[in-house]
């Protein structure tokens, strides 16, 4: 599955980019923080489910375990399909948000796919640590949580995969070879996503703002399917 990121910070802004969307035949669109940190938000989520699509509600919830429980049976109440939680909450703050997640997914957030290795050390991980272990322990406490899948670059969704045989691989940071990296230290094209074991794919910017050559979001979602056909074996 593709979910397109529409990672703006105003209503007609995320309107827009729905309606082109959905006119492009996109049902799965991802609402990123500038959104969900404005008072749009509600407006935007009731908007997109009103024209079919499925919302994916990208809150990236850190905090307590009794606020990310709250916040979780909040976000459920809005009948998004999914959200997700920091797996550096917690074990608790996880299995909060499993027992309150009503009808929605919850994903577990391991290690954000901007971070390096030099970020790790800054974070105060020792040097001999490598981020496929801390992505591991991540993965393996948020399966034992029971949540319904990881989201993870898809240069650790193998890794991923070993530990929670069952469920959603999701991988942001996906880039054809086309696309511009941008600020993603570990980016990935959909087509070796998909080789992966990435079960969902989240692509922003290559679509809603291809480069030139490429030149309309039409064009860039044509691209990104037919590789991805061709990845599965399967004819467009």
């Amino acid at each position: 599955m593709i979910w397109v990121a529409v990672d703006v910070s105003t209503q007609a802004e995320a309107i827009g980019q729905i309606k082109t969307l959905v006119d492009n035949g996109i049902r799965r669109i991802k609402l990123g923080l500038e959104l969900l940190s404005t008072g749009d938000r509600e407006s935007v989520i009731h908007f997109a489910q009103l024209s079919g699509c499925e919302v994916f509600y990208d809150g990236k919830f850190d905090d307590i375990p009794h606020t990310v429980g709250a916040a979780a049976k909040v976000v459920a109440s809005r009948g998004v399909a999914m959200f997700n939680v920091h797996a550096s909450a917690g074990r608790k703050a996880m299995e909060a948000a499993v027992a309150n997640k009503g009808q929605s997914n919850v994903l577990v957030v391991t290690l954000l796919t901007s971070l390096s290795k030099e970020d790790l050390r800054d974070l105060g991980y020792p040097e001999s640590i490598s981020k496929d272990v801390v992505v591991r322990a991540m993965a393996s406490c948020a399966a034992e949580c029971k949540v319904d899948g990881i989201i993870c670059s898809a240069q650790e969704a193998q890794l991923v995969r070993s530990v929670m045989p069952q469920g959603m691989i999701v991988t942001p940071a996906i880039r054809p070879v086309w696309a511009v990296v941008g600020d993603q230290k570990r980016p990935t094209t959909p087509t070796d996503a998909i080789k992966a074991g990435a079960t969902d794919l989240v692509i922003g910017r290559p679509i809603t703002n291809p480069p030139p050559e490429i030149g309309s979001p039409t064009e860039a979602l044509k691209r990104i399917v037919d590789e991805i056909a061709e990845a599965m074996q399967v004819t467009p």
